[in-house]
């Protein structure tokens, strides 16, 4: 963590100042977002489908308008979304504690996630912009503090909403508060380099520019691929939680273990993620690094497929083991995936937009993945209940290597093919 620190500060201002941000937008998120649903069922007494619906509606407000939110810093500014999302989050979070009526509360939840699709394309793409040559070391860092973000987020919320959960809302909301305060006055405003993008963008009408992404073949053949990340690195949130939960029981040493698979997962990545980029960059072009992560995404669930042939014991250490090791083990070697891969996925968005409208393509790429999250997590979920069904608890782990190792060789396919290296020209339409 220390050389990770030393890192950091090699970076201009702007740079240090967006991963602080990031590590403080986590850390509000997180302490109020995993104890949002207990607090709406439990304090407010709604029924199932009302809870469902008010975090469902915060998700589809974020997956659905980031491009939106990556077309407006593209053309408005950095600066100006990032604040926006911000002060708006603020609201959302200090709503969601203060209301209990449920237009009120779907407003608030609306917000939030509105606010998460301004200020998350418009972060990478300044990132992106003020690294220059380093940007693939600096996502290693960025990636390090969004990390330590989510570690320490619920732990806090925990303390907090073991009190009251409205002390959590009013916090987070304060950090949002605070947080836009500091980027007003600290943060530079940023736009693209090029003057003469700059203008010409402003002149395109917004449909214009959304065709001329959609017709960058390789990007979106690369967003594709990249679906297989997303889906496999959430499983630390779906499948795996439930394994443990099915093989060692809904206890006390159930939620340890739970608790357990989100540490190896933080701490792992705020260990070695600097490390690991840097020998990868050393040794691999951006699509074998990419490649390689999936396949290591894909190995993760080989010790779940071991385990679910070994009799479960029906107590004692033996079924402590079973429940907790190859779940461990496969949030480790998903976050090693997700070390390896993360840094040159983000640098590979940069290039293939060919350094123009980036906010707007690591907009479109948010929303791609965020549609296949959705629609893995059902496959996911439809898998785990054929499997206990069948009475076959390889099914799964079966699906999800099969996934992982598909989207590597998809991945090292558009790497040999040329179609990961920066286009010779932009993906611009041609006018009529």
């Amino acid at each position: 963590m220390k050389s990770a620190l030393a890192q950091v500060r090699t970076y201009e201002r702007s740079v240090r100042l967006l991963m602080v941000n990031q590590f403080t937008i986590n850390l509000g998120f997180y302490m109020l977002m995993p104890y949002l649903a207990a607090h709406l069922s439990g304090t407010l007494g709604l029924a199932g489908w009302v809870v469902g619906l008010v975090l469902g509606v915060r998700n589809f407000s974020q997956q659905g308008m980031f491009l939106v939110g990556g077309t407006l810093a593209d053309r408005f500014g950095y600066k100006p979304l990032i604040v926006a999302g911000c002060v708006l989050r603020t609201a959302g979070f200090a709503t969601l504690g203060l209301v209990d009526s449920l237009v009120a509360l779907i407003a608030a939840s609306a917000a939030t996630g509105l606010a998460g699709a301004l200020f998350n394309p418009a972060v990478r793409a300044y990132l992106a912009a003020d690294a220059g040559e380093r940007r693939v070391e600096a996502f290693a860092l960025f990636n390090v503090f969004y990390q330590a973000g989510i570690l320490l987020g619920p732990l806090v919320g925990m303390v907090l909403t073991g009190v009251d959960f409205r002390i959590t809302c009013l916090v987070a909301a304060g950090i949002f508060a605070l947080l836009s305060v500091v980027q007003i006055r600290a943060l530079p405003t940023r736009r693209a380099d090029h003057p003469k993008d700059e203008e010409e963008q402003d002149r395109e009408g917004v449909l214009t520019q959304w065709r001329g992404i959609i017709a960058n073949r390789p990007f979106l053949l690369f967003s594709g691929a990249m679906i297989g990340c997303y889906v496999l690195s959430f499983q630390v949130y779906l499948a795996l939680p439930l394994e443990v939960r099915r093989v060692g029981g809904d206890g006390q040493f159930g939620t340890a273990a739970v608790a357990m698979l989100f540490a190896v997962s933080g701490l792992s990545t705020i260990v070695g993620q600097t490390r690991v980029t840097a020998w990868c960059k050393a040794r691999y072009q951006a699509g074998q690094a990419l490649a390689r992560g999936l396949a290591a995404m894909g190995l993760a669930f080989v010790p779940l497929l071991t385990a679910a042939a070994l009799p479960v014991p029906e107590s004692g250490a033996g079924l402590w083991l079973l429940a907790a090791v190859p779940p461990a083990l496969a949030a480790l070697l998903l976050a090693v995936g997700t070390m390896i891969a993360y840094p040159f996925e983000m640098d590979t968005i940069v290039r293939l937009s060919g350094d123009r409208l980036v906010a707007t393509h690591y907009g479109l790429y948010n929303t791609i993945c965020g549609i296949g999250i959705t629609l893995g997590n059902l496959l996911t979920g439809a898998a785990l209940d054929a499997a206990r069904e069948a009475g076959m608890p390889a099914l799964p782990w079966i699906s999800l290597c099969v996934l992982g190792f598909g989207c590597a060789a998809a991945l090292y396919g558009l790497h040999r093919t040329g179609r990961l290296a920066t286009p010779a020209a932009d993906p611009r339409p041609v006018a009529a």
